[in-house]
């Protein structure tokens, strides 16, 4: 079941990041985890240079969507807002651009572009006025970021090497932090457990994570020797346990008790992905009817809808947001037009 697993890549990873912080002004290193239970390193007291700046953005009254704006043009990229009860409606474009993005009232998440020659990504969380709360350099690509239901954790993945989910090698980071407090770092450094045994192998990767309401559980995927588990995680113990083969990117429902993910309907050479609903009472999973091929993690609207991301064909980098019934009544309606990375507010 186990076998060694090298940490060479990660290791350099994690050397040239400190050297960011270093340069960056950042008191906060990503993929250094401090023990559990003790607190991250304070913030710097005065914005150092490449420093992220306020970000001017608060989420307008009312329930609404937040989400990546990827209409053509001056908004393009920029986080954006559409009140929940008008999706498509007259949206609210901002200053503030994100790759990745995960929005509450108390808190958001940008995954950016922090600069250009040499590309580099960062990580940022902003508190519900725009204010910085703290930043990390990114160890490549951003993939998935999550807010926890209290705004109080937070996850992120990013592509070590910069390949993509369509290739077979890649490697990810994926860290866990308390917005003010509790660094739990990434995953790596966690207790992995298949069939109640210690798990450890070269291409072991961590990605999409989705919090519990308890401040303590959380499921991710975990991919190794061509398996895709649904882990379920505990932050105060340390631990990640698998549950269930062939998951990708977990989305856990509001009311806690199902899990929508990503479903190969395909082979390994020729992927045909949709969604799934697993309930984790019952183990009963219910396969979405859906036309697309859906390569995002989910987003619930409410406990019975699901959202997600499809590309639009032939417009790089534009998407939609369609919705589909989580008990895969009916396939996807389109819900918001030139739109990505969506999340619930109320």
């Amino acid at each position: 079941m186990s076998t060694s697993r090298g940490r060479f890549s990660r290791a350099v990873v994690t050397t040239g990041m400190l050297t960011a912080v270093v340069l960056g002004g950042s008191s906060c290193a990503a993929g250094t985890p401090t023990p559990s239970g003790t607190s991250a390193p304070a913030a710097t007291p005065a914005p150092a240079p490449g420093a992220p700046t306020a970000s001017g953005f608060t989420v307008p009254a009312g329930p609404q969507i937040v989400f990546r704006n990827t209409e053509p043009g001056d908004g393009f990229g920029k986080v954006a807002t559409v009140p929940l009860t008008s999706p498509s409606g007259k949206r609210t474009v901002s200053g503030l651009s994100c790759e990745r993005v995960d929005a509450s009232r108390e808190a958001l998440s940008c995954l950016s572009l922090n600069s250009i020659s040499p590309v580099g990504y960062r990580e940022t969380l902003y508190d519900g006025a725009g204010a910085v709360i703290r930043f990390w350099p990114l160890s490549g690509p951003p993939s998935r970021t999550r807010l926890s239901p209290d705004s109080r954790l937070v996850a992120w993945t990013a592509f070590v090497d910069g390949e993509s989910y369509a290739n077979v090698k890649f490697s990810t980071l994926t860290t866990i932090t308390s917005l003010h407090g509790t660094h739990y770092g990434p995953l790596d450094a966690f207790t992995f457990l298949v069939d109640a045994q210690p798990y450890t192998a070269v291409d072991l990767n961590f990605w999409g994570v989705t919090f519990a309401d308890d401040g303590n559980i959380f499921y991710a995927t975990a991919a190794s020797a061509g398996h895709t588990w649904l882990v379920r995680g505990n932050l105060r113990g340390r631990t990640v346990v698998a549950l269930q083969d062939g998951v990708e990117c977990p989305s856990l429902s509001p009311d806690g008790t199902r899990v929508a993910y990503k479903k190969n309907l395909g082979t390994a050479d020729a992927p045909r992905w949709t969604l799934a609903v697993l309930d984790l009472a019952s183990g009963k999973e219910t396969v979405l009817p859906l036309a697309g091929s859906v390569d995002d993690q989910a987003e619930w609207l409410d406990d019975r809808t699901v959202l997600f991301g499809l590309p639009v064909a032939g417009k790089s980098g534009d998407f939609n947001v369609y919705s589909a019934p989580a008990d895969g009544s009916a396939p996807e309606t389109l819900l918001m037009e030139h739109a990505w990375s969506p999340s619930v507010v109320r």
